[in-house]
């Protein structure tokens, strides 16, 4: 088979490891220093970004993609995944009492406790603190987020629209990233990812840095291409479980973060009550 027909070929997750072993002499040298880190221990990957990553091989997050890219991945995340299920023990799943609903139901309430817990004993409050004085100060606040962290920016946006703030969230990828780069010195932008390295949301804070405006974030990694643009960054994250491989944990605690910003700002914001009532006085014209 040869080297393009490897690299087009289906990869299952039980060998992926194998695929970087065999292309290890087809690695440039910063490339095979990233794939040493990988493979000598590739369950701490799972709770690293790619900023972290190319520090600890010496090299640069560009070249943690590329090793990626020639090995047929997309990028990163899709290394951390395939190194995220490799790592699920293969009789995980069928063992009767993870089958079973009541246990599985109650394993994933059981770690959204504990990572919001361990949140709660390792959040940064002077962090937060900042990220709300930037908030307070901002002319205009525009949110940045796609994926699951779309979810998040749509209800924050409600939100603190709600206290009087002057504050826009966007889906389109297109219109978020217009928008950022219209901004003006005295606006901000906030970002929300899990991993501080998607695309679009990058896209988005490189355009508002770039008009002069302010940026900060909420995200789970301290080291990550999205914190290396921000002014203020708050870092809330969780270690995904054996049964999620995806930012399921993390999302909850981000929105639990923002939860406690809104409560912060209700508080700071001047003339808040007049905005509470007049929301209220809406929602009462949609309810019995």
């Amino acid at each position: 088979m040869t080297d393009k027909a490897v690299k087009s070929a289906p990869l299952s997750h039980s060998d992926i490891r194998q695929l970087i072993r065999s292309h290890l002499l087809t690695f440039s040298p910063a490339e095979r220093r990233v794939a040493d880190v990988v493979l000598s221990d590739s369950l701490e990957l799972l709770d690293t970004s790619v900023t972290e990553l190319a520090e600890r091989a010496n090299t640069s997050a560009a070249s943690v993609v590329r090793m990626c890219t020639s090995i047929g991945l997309r990028g990163y995340q899709e290394l951390k995944t395939r190194l995220a299920l490799e790592h699920i023990p293969v009789t995980h799943l069928d063992s009767d009492s993870e089958r079973d609903g009541h246990n599985l139901t109650t394993t994933i309430l059981r770690d959204f406790a504990a990572a919001l817990r361990d949140t709660a004993s390792t959040l940064d409050m002077e962090s937060v603190n900042e990220v709300v004085a930037e908030i307070l100060s901002a002319q205009r606040i525009q949110l940045a987020a796609v994926g699951t962290s779309a979810m998040l920016a749509s209800d924050c946006a409600y939100r603190l629209s709600t206290l009087g703030l002057n504050v826009t969230y966007v889906a389109d990828v297109h219109a978020q990233h217009i928008q950022a780069r219209m901004l003006r010195e005295a606006d901000l932008l906030f970002a929300i990812s899990h991993t501080g390295s998607t695309f679009e949301t990058l896209a988005a804070a490189r355009a508002a840095k770039a008009s002069g405006a302010k940026v900060v974030a909420l995200t789970s990694f301290t080291r990550s291409p999205l914190t290396e643009l921000c002014d203020r960054t708050i870092i809330a994250g969780s270690a995904e479980t054996r049964i999620r491989v995806e930012a399921v944990t993390s999302r909850l605690v981000h929105l639990a973060v923002l939860d406690a910003l809104h409560i912060i700002l209700k508080r700071q914001v001047p003339d808040v009550e007049r905005y509470l009532q007049a929301t209220a006085d809406v929602l009462a014209e949609h309810r019995f």
